[in-house]
């Protein structure tokens, strides 16, 4: 359903080095990913690696540098200003801050009718009941739709801008750290809002997070971003159990364990440095600066994604 080929996202920055040359933030360096209809992708990665960026690229939010994004075998970056805007139905975004997301000005009711209105979903007279419906389905009570955003707490919020990114019946649904902001136990109950609508609408998400037992839970596959480029990705199960890419082994080291024993026990995997800057790239592989487990070829060859045992991974260490 979703099909990313060679994505490139560089950002230039207007300020020259003293040697002349102009720097570029290359952001999204390079990556291909496929996305089933009904399937949810997990993406993970530090801060900065390029996940927001790949994630807005992928809806048009920014326009790529390089590379194809074909939703149901329509490429999104060849579509004209007109033609994209009738694609929007086919996609919709989550954002990581619902009060941020929705217009103060405007009332629930407005908000999730605005879509539907600009698209011609239904007409003006089907807009009331339509709107209720999607409160329902959200866990929302009807009732409070003429109320504005600044009267609902954060998890209610977000339930709004999910009803709202719902309301043209998209088939992908990118999430961009949507439960960040919520205390623990909605959380729960935004994620489960989450796995009940990609299974009864049969809508593709791409589900954006720093918390790796958050993403072990929802998600059918994993893929890990590193300086702009996939590094590892598989089936949910696969990748928890058995990481291949020292990177991935290192993240997955940090989730905290339950049992005080265990937790108290076990080793983490500690990364030496800070990421290298994505106007600079380290070259060869973009891990070698922090692997523990660096030889001389890392330092100058770039892995390529191939698959072993199931998965594919970036490493030259995995034989």
């Amino acid at each position: 359903m979703l099909n990313v080929r060679e994505l490139k996202i560089h950002f230039t920055l207007h300020r020259e080095r003293r040697d002349g040359h102009t720097p570029t933030v290359k952001a999204v360096d390079g990556v291909s990913l496929t996305l089933g209809s009904g399937e949810i992708l997990g993406l993970v990665g530090e801060s900065g690696c390029g996940k927001s960026t790949l994630a807005r690229s992928i809806v048009q939010l920014i326009p790529p540098t390089a590379g194809t994004i074909t939703v149901d075998e329509v490429d999104l970056t060849t579509l004209k200003p007109r033609q994209l805007r009738q694609a929007r139905t086919e996609f919709q975004m989550i954002f990581q801050d619902p009060y941020a997301s929705l217009n103060p000005r405007m009332t629930v009711f407005d908000a999730i009718a605005e879509p539907m209105h600009v698209h011609g979903v239904c007409t003006k007279a089907e807009l009331l009941g339509a709107v209720s419906t999607l409160m329902t389905l959200v866990g929302l009570e009807p009732r409070f739709m003429h109320k504005f955003p600044h009267e609902f707490s954060g998890g209610q919020r977000q339930r709004i801008a999910i009803a709202r990114a719902i309301a043209v019946k998209p088939k992908l649904l990118i999430a961009d750290e949507p439960v960040s902001a919520l205390d623990v136990s909605i959380q729960a109950q935004i994620l489960n809002l989450l796995m009940s609508l990609c299974r009864d609408l049969d809508m593709a998400m791409i589900f954006i997070s720093h918390d790796l037992s958050v993403v072990q839970h929802i998600a059918d596959r994993v893929a890990v971003m590193y300086l702009g480029r996939i590094v590892e990705t598989g089936p949910t199960d696969a990748i928890f159990a058995k990481p291949l890419h020292p990177y991935t082994q290192a993240l997955l080291s940090a989730i905290p364990h339950p049992d005080p024993d265990v937790e108290r026990d076990r080793e983490y995997i500690v990364l030496a440095g800070d990421p290298p800057s994505p106007v600079d790239p380290p070259a060869g592989c973009p891990f070698h600066t922090r692997c523990g487990q660096v030889i001389d070829k890392c330092k100058t060859t770039v892995p390529k994604l191939r698959k072993f045992e199931g998965s594919e991974v970036a490493c030259l260490l995995v034989q």
